[in-house]
């Protein structure tokens, strides 16, 4: 007797006996034990200056599994530098350009994306090749406040229209292209707004991290067939930092009243106004930026993008990992 077909919600990350899943699925200490002898080259002090502010992030989590994900990158990056050497002999050129390998990293806010990013920057660049490795985040492609303001997206600042797609694009297609000295615009969290003529400039990296919230997003597909690049076509790995939304938004109001009580206390700070009011309002305002953008973005377009990842990291209650899904091949 051949089973019934599951329905789709079966397939949710998490379920770890499902036979049909895409993902391999691995407790914390399961994947923990795939770091064989990679090396801990981060200090507990390194550690402490790369997490966020309200991420617990410790030497003892990176051992657990940011080890294995440094290991499992390695071979990912040795195998599509030989793959691309292959290609390069099959078709008979030379003097090519080496192409950067290109890693995504989605997720909500929140979540601990930056602390993520960061960490692996630095194991990365400490690989016995000693790889150059640049980290960038999708801050600095939004659109100045000016062009939200003018065009009523302030309330959607974070969401997909809120970003200069196209120069995302360009960027990435740049990096990839071995071009020298490409400039990405940066952004300030204190003015809430692009800098204005400040650029990091990205100078040929063996490894490009790219961080933000919707760099899995897709796009509709072209009626007439011709090529439209989305921006997770540039990357060679992705990876979903995961966690349940409930824990999200405790996370998300969490930090915002800690910035209230340092960050916010700037003169110079665009969310100035909410240090001077009492905790009660501040927690309804923080409250409110939840319901009414982050939630919404969040369900609209960051969590649909998860089964695009090549891997997703779940946190539990204490932001710390609890499970592991890397993508079969």
């Amino acid at each position: 007797m051949t089973s019934a077909p599951q329905p789709a919600e079966a397939f949710e990350v998490g379920m770890i006996t499902e036979p049909y899943s895409p993902y391999h699925h691995f407790t914390a200490d399961e994947w923990a034990k795939f770091r064989a002898d990679t090396p801990l080259t981060l200090k507990a002090e390194e550690i402490a200056r790369l997490r966020s502010l309200d991420d617990p992030i410790n030497i003892d989590e990176v051992r657990r599994i940011y080890l294995s994900l440094s290991r499992l990158l390695s071979s990912h990056v040795e195998a599509s530098q030989l793959l691309f050497q292959q290609r390069n002999r099959f078709l008979s050129l030379s003097d090519i350009t080496k192409t950067p390998f290109i890693i995504g990293i989605a997720g909500s806010v929140a979540v601990g994306k930056s602390t993520t990013a960061r960490i692996l920057k630095e194991l990365m660049a400490r690989w016995p090749s000693s790889p150059k490795v640049d980290l960038i985040t999708t801050d600095g492609f939004l659109y100045p406040n000016a062009v939200l303001q003018r065009e009523n997206l302030m309330e959607r600042k974070g969401f997909p229209e809120s970003y200069d797609v196209g120069a995302i694009l360009r960027f990435l297609s740049a990096i990839k292209a071995g071009e020298p000295n490409v400039q990405a615009p940066r952004y300030s969290h204190l003015t809430y707004d692009v800098l204005p003529d400040e650029f990091t400039t990205v100078d040929r990296p063996d490894i490009l991290i790219f961080e933000g919230i919707n760099v899995l997003q897709s796009r509709a597909l072209p009626t007439d067939g011709k090529i439209i690049p989305i921006v997770s076509d540039f990357f060679d790995f992705s990876i979903y930092i995961d966690a349940d939304e409930d824990r999200i938004h405790s996370w998300y109001v969490q930090r915002f009243m800690k910035l209230r009580e340092t960050a916010f206390r700037d003169p110079t700070s665009f969310f100035k106004k909410y240090a001077a009011i009492d905790a009660d309002a501040a927690l309804a305002v923080a409250e409110n930026l939840w319901q009414n953008i982050n939630l919404k973005n969040l369900r609209q377009n960051i969590l649909p993008t998860r089964p695009r990842a090549d891997l997703i990291l779940r946190k539990g209650r204490d932001h710390f990992i609890e499970t592991v899904s890397l993508r079969k091949l």
